[in-house]
């Protein structure tokens, strides 16, 4: 007697992407109930998605509500993906600390259902009144897990079942490390740049750094809590951001929600100034962050001061 059997094999990945809404009144204004808006596109697990948001609701049963969708861009015809997602507003921008959160149970998205978010995600008039509502403007963080399904070669000894076991959500770490950051607690040690004073954990900053370790830890260093460290040669905004990322291995959202490419001369000249300090510090992966950003920015306008930048530093810039 014979007999065979396959298998539904997964491999999960995750992603985020942040949108900011600015210019809420005069989009609400531009876009009739039923029309979106859509964020640029960006890759999560070898697919393209993009987020739609619908100003005046998607139906007229759900005109009074604001709602996000998640949609899967150029789809094959054999595209089935099976998604979770979790939409988040972000109270503060630096922190991106969740204030409300709407998840859903997995969905699949198939070549003809490529769309699935929420119709009723927030009620305008709470929005609208809401501490997340300020300067016109408001942003949403979109967390998604992709877990493509594909069957397997078939396997004569076991027979596998798919099962319904929940899809955990995005990894959480860097929220808990953000706020300890912003909130200092438990910090022991305060880096002073021009007027500002930073503070941070030595254990974290030596753990990310060797340089860090060696200069919080090398030889007979204070270590009182109140040991503040003197910082000439990083601008105070830069030093914020290769604090964010030591903490949350993450470029802070008004670099990476913008996705890879650096769009203006204020993020161009961060990306430098982040760069050097990645170098400084001996933070290899933070330092490829910043040359992949300035890769796409080279033009006849920054190329030379790019490329002094990358001889300097032994980028791979070019």
């Amino acid at each position: 007697m014979s007999s065979s059997a396959s298998a539904i094999v997964a491999g999960a990945t995750s992603g985020y992407h942040v949108l900011k809404i600015k210019g809420y009144s005069f989009i609400k204004s531009a876009f009739p109930n039923g029309k979106y808006i859509e964020s640029r596109t960006f890759r999560v697990a070898g697919h393209t998605w993009a987020i739609n948001y619908y100003p005046n609701g998607i139906t007229s049963v759900a005109a009074d509500y604001v709602p996000f969708y998640l949609r899967l861009c150029h789809p094959g015809a054999a595209a089935d993906v099976r998604v979770k997602m979790v939409f988040t507003f972000i109270d503060e921008v630096e922190m991106q600390a969740p204030s409300y959160v709407r998840a859903r149970t997995p969905r699949r998205f198939v070549a003809n259902n490529t769309s699935w978010g929420y119709e009723k995600f927030i009620k305008r008039e709470n929005l609208e009144r809401s501490e997340r509502f300020k300067g016109d403007c408001f942003t949403v963080r979109c967390d998604i897990i992709v877990a493509p399904i594909h069957a397997a070669e078939d396997d004569a000894a076991t027979v596998r079942r798919p099962t319904s076991s929940p899809v955990p959500p995005p990894p959480d770490w860097p929220q808990h490390f953000r706020a300890l950051l912003q909130s200092g607690q438990g910090a022991d040690v305060r880096f002073r740049v021009g007027s500002r004073t930073f503070p941070a954990h030595r254990c974290v900053l030596a753990a990310r750094s060797l340089v860090f370790s060696a200069e919080l830890y090398g030889g007979m260093k204070e270590s009182a809590a109140d040991h503040v460290v003197e910082v000439d040669d990083v601008e105070a905004d830069v030093f914020r951001s290769l604090l964010h990322f030591i903490y949350t291995d993450s470029l802070p959202p008004e670099m990476e929600g913008q996705g890879e490419v650096v769009e203006d001369d204020a993020s161009a000249s961060m990306a430098q100034d982040l760069l050097v300090a990645a170098d400084r510090y001996g933070m290899e992966r933070l330092k490829v962050i910043c040359e992949e950003k300035l890769c796409c920015r080279i033009d006849t306008k920054v190329a030379g001061t790019i490329l002094v930048l990358a001889e300097q530093h032994h980028c791979r810039i070019g």
